[in-house]
């Protein structure tokens, strides 16, 4: 930054050399043609000395001294044509005989007031003098402009498209805005000036360094004074702004590129407090340090705004290959309007705001950039929209240490890290934006920081689209966050966060993913379609988890491992090409009031040590099993509605000791609860009902205890036990079931106390008394306990069985054996034996003859994201 010596000697001899009321208006070429006074008016040659007669057509003949214009008389008579005579000959033959072409080419060698003095003559002098061409090679004579440049207000300039309608000559509008202007053109003093002299016929000032030209402008007082600097390289020049000047690039083409500010040794241009109003457009500012200096540069930069001021930089390309920043905004007060500039391939910060510094910055480019594309430090709070901020080597917007700022409709891709970072406090909001193909992390909220993330479009970057860490407490709500190349949200090292209404999908990792003692709200969003888990909560995650729709992922819908505790609640979790929800590993939690349905596997599934509260739950239309308990699984499973499952409405197994109270577990398309391989657990005051096969299976060494269940109208038995399990049943009531009540197989004998079974129907015993073979009244979907037997004669093996009447009749005379009471269905009516079944009628093939009911399948997911 200048030194504070330099600025107040500068501002010392102003206030010395300031002229007392003196104000330099701003001359203009008006629309109307009016100029200066003709007593004014020299030739544009620009010459001095004898006043040259000017030739005017309306001297009366014979008055050769008149020159002045006399006051023009009324008309007597309406004629079209005035009646001119003697003198008035030559007079009448430029106004009116004289060849537009000739015109033309007589008023190309005019200058601007000449041109408009001209137009006032007459008629068809002012619309000859009105030609766009004219004025157009006029206008480019002095201002280089490709097009016109419309300046209708203070700190508004733009380029006028060519069809624009507004005004009859774009580039006579053009003139009349911009001549007040004082211009930076080395070399061209001829152009605006004569020898030296002011052109009668031109009003312009010219200087060959900008400082000149500001000096000139603060010294006469100028309001709203504009700098015209014409192409060119201007060096080393001291610019520390002070004053409501504009400052704008003048060349042919893209007039960046031929307009360049360059500094090596302090901040190429300042703006301190006076500049309330100032501007600086379509010029390239470049600071460029010797290297090889001992002088430090780092907190020097192409351009720096500092407190109380509010200039604005429009259409300019900056560049800095310091170890700072290219752009610094710094202090209070400090409320730049920066837009539509190339911040770009910058050794270090493209743009830095900081301590309490505000401003507005739309439009801009910043790519390419060493460092950040834009730093936001310290209380800074901007407003942000539609900047392009892409391709960085670092992060592209970095807010820290209490840094806020508003961020709208910006497009940042591309960087090498993070999309957007938030740490240390900060707490931006971000709206409408869209972070996407960064080559690492879409958004990145660590140490404490906060934030809005709102209405954003997140996708396709390689790690997370959202990382929240070390106790950050953002929040993202109404987001896409989709296609990433790992997961969608990911909450680690005790990070919180509100996750809401967001669209997650796509992903090829979990959705969302919660560990290490993170404690999110996920609620409302969508999660799906992912080509991994839709929640993945472990290593002591917890959370609370509500009204999310999690569907059509690839596996797990959630899971819950490694002595996480979330809530989940009213959440809909459906249609997964796995299982619906999945405790493993110690996995523990609440699942309540959520509907889980429609997945392959099995709706939930708790294994290993697991131990969550499930209660109020609907459980139904699986694929699979409702519920399995596995592998040492426990877990209290309250009142809970558990129907049309396509296998078991709850599986308990391999040493699972469950507890299950007060359930409605019905309408399955196989049984109510199925309990074997070692499986226990404790089922109190549950009602199981209307299930296609047995109520209540117990089989292989399982050992539950039943209590004040009711088991009733099944299509099968109501119990069945079997395999040398056990049961303790005691209150229970078991009625109306189609094979019976209570079915033992041989050798089974369970603890009975008070239970009532009764009104319940013996299908089995009609089917063998009227000689029908048992296959009939079960198909092998169905396993009825009866007597069954092994045929030697024909070579059945152990996995065949066959009813009591088809020993009778369809292998009478054979060796046969008797085996046990219990489950089966029969391989003879199956036809599944070399000897057809003369009790069915046409048989059906099957070959899959098993004594228990299939086993479930169990879920192969990843343990790992």
């Amino acid at each position: 930054m200048p030194s504070q010596g330099g600025r107040t000697t500068r501002l010392s001899s102003k206030l010395r050399k300031r002229r007392p009321s003196v104000r330099r208006g701003a001359r203009t070429v008006s629309n109307s043609g009016n100029c200066e006074s003709n007593d004014e008016v020299a030739s544009s040659s620009g010459e001095t000395g004898t006043r040259v007669q000017q030739y005017n057509l309306r001297r009366r003949p014979g008055d050769s001294g008149n020159t002045t214009v006399p006051a023009k008389r009324k008309k007597k008579s309406r004629q079209n044509t005035p009646v001119i005579k003697g003198e008035a000959v030559g007079g009448k033959y430029l106004q009116q005989d004289l060849p537009d072409e000739v015109l033309l080419k007589i008023f190309s060698y005019l200058l601007e007031f000449d041109l408009c003095r001209a137009a006032q003559v007459c008629k068809r002098f002012r619309i000859i003098g009105n030609d766009v061409e004219l004025w157009k090679k006029l206008y480019q004579e002095l201002f280089e402009y490709d097009v016109p440049l419309s300046h209708p207000e203070s700190k508004v300039f733009s380029f006028v498209d060519k069809d624009n309608k507004e005004f009859e000559n774009l580039w006579k509008e053009s003139f009349r805005q911009l001549y007040q202007g004082v211009h930076v053109r080395p070399g061209y003093y001829d152009l605006y000036s004569y020898r030296g002299k002011r052109l009668r016929s031109r009003d312009l000032v010219c200087f060959d360094t900008i400082e000149q030209a500001y000096t000139y402008v603060d010294t006469e007082d100028i309001e709203d004074g504009i700098i015209f600097v014409h192409s060119g390289l201007y060096v080393g020049e001291f610019l520390l702004i002070d004053l409501n000047v504009s400052i704008i690039g003048a060349a042919p083409g893209n007039v960046t590129d031929h307009v360049i500010i360059e500094r090596a040794s302090e901040s190429t241009i300042v703006f301190v407090e006076g500049a309330r109003d100032a501007y600086l457009g379509y010029v390239t500012l470049k600071f460029t340090p010797d290297i090889a200096s001992s002088v430090p540069h780092h907190k020097h930069y192409a351009l720096e705004v500092t407190e109380n001021c509010s200039p604005t930089i429009d259409h300019c390309r900056i560049k800095s290959t310091s170890v700072g920043a290219a752009v610094c905004v710094s202090g209070s007060a400090a409320d730049p309007f920066i837009r539509h500039c190339l911040i770009k391939d910058c050794e270090n910060v493209g743009l830095y705001v900081t301590d309490y510094a505000q401003g507005t910055y739309e439009d801009n480019e910043i790519s390419g950039n060493a460092l950040a594309g834009i730093w936001v430090k310290n209380y800074a709070n901007p407003i942000m929209r539609r900047n392009h901020i892409h391709h960085g080597r670092d992060v592209g917007i970095f807010t820290f240490d209490y840094g806020q700022g508003y961020f709208e409709s910006c497009d940042i891709h591309n960087n090498r890290i993070a999309g957007f970072e938030v740490k240390a406090g900060a707490n931006p909001t971000v709206i409408h934006c869209e972070i996407h193909h960064g080559q690492t992390g879409g958004i990145y909220v660590h140490e404490n920081g906060r934030g809005q993330f709102i209405d954003n479009k997140i996708h396709s970057n390689n790690f997370a689209g959202v990382w929240i860490t070390s106790n950050s407490d953002p929040t993202i709500r109404k987001n896409e966050i989709y296609n990433g190349h790992q997961g969608g949200v990911y909450i680690f090292g005790e990070g919180r966060g509100l996750i809401e209404h967001n669209n997650i999908y796509g992903n090829a990792l979990a959705g969302i993913q919660i560990r290490t003692n993170s404690n999110p709200i996920v609620r409302h969003n969508k999660i799906h379609h992912g080509q991994h888990g839709g929640i993945y909560v472990h290593e002591k995650g917890q959370g609370l988890i509500e009204e999310n729709e999690v569907y059509s992922n690839t596996l797990a819908g959630v899971w819950i491992t490694t002595a996480s505790t979330p809530v989940l609640r009213r959440n809909r979790i459906h249609s997964g090409k796995q299982v619906g929800v999945y405790f493993y590993d110690n996995g523990h939690g609440v699942l309540e009031d959520n509907d889980i349905f429609n997945h392959l596997y099995s709706g939930v599934q708790i294994r290993t040590g697991s131990n969550p509260l499930i209660r109020r739950n609907k459980i139904w239309g699986g694929q699979n099993g409702g519920i399995l308990v596995y592998n040492s699984g426990l877990g209290m499973i309250d009142n809970n509605e558990i129907f049309d499952n396509a296998m078991a409405g709850v599986w308990i197994k391999t040493d699972s000791n469950p507890v299950l109270r007060h359930n409605k577990i019905h309408d399955g398309r196989d049984g109510g609860i199925c309990i074997f391989n070692g499986g226990k657990g404790i089922l109190e005051e549950n009602d199981i009902f209307r299930n296609a096969q047995a109520g209540l299976l117990i089989s292989t060494q399982s050992n539950p205890t039943l209590r004040r269940n009711r088991i009733f109208d099944g299509q099968a038995a109501g119990v069945e036990i079997t395999n040398n399990a056990t049961a303790n049943l005691e209150g229970n009531k078991v009625f109306n079931n189609k094979f019976g009540g209570l079915c033992l197989a041989s050798g089974v004998n369970p603890i009975m106390k008070d239970n009532q079974i009764y009104g319940n129907h013996n299908m089995v015993q009609k089917a063998v008394s009227s000689g029908q073979c048992l296959y009939k009244i079960s198909s092998y979907t169905s396993f009825p306990m009866h007597d069954f037997y092994r045929c030697k004669t024909c070579n059945t093996t152990e996995r065949n069985a066959i009813c009591v009447n088809c020993i009778k009749t369809c292998h009478g005379g054979h060796e046969v054996e008797f085996i046990r009471h219990d489950r089966f269905f029969c391989d003879c009516g199956a036809g599944t034996l070399n000897n057809a079944c003369r009790l069915q009628g046409e048989p059906t093939q099957d070959t899959d003859t098993l004594y228990d009911s299939a086993a479930p399948m169990e879920s192969h997911t990843l343990r790992v994201n």
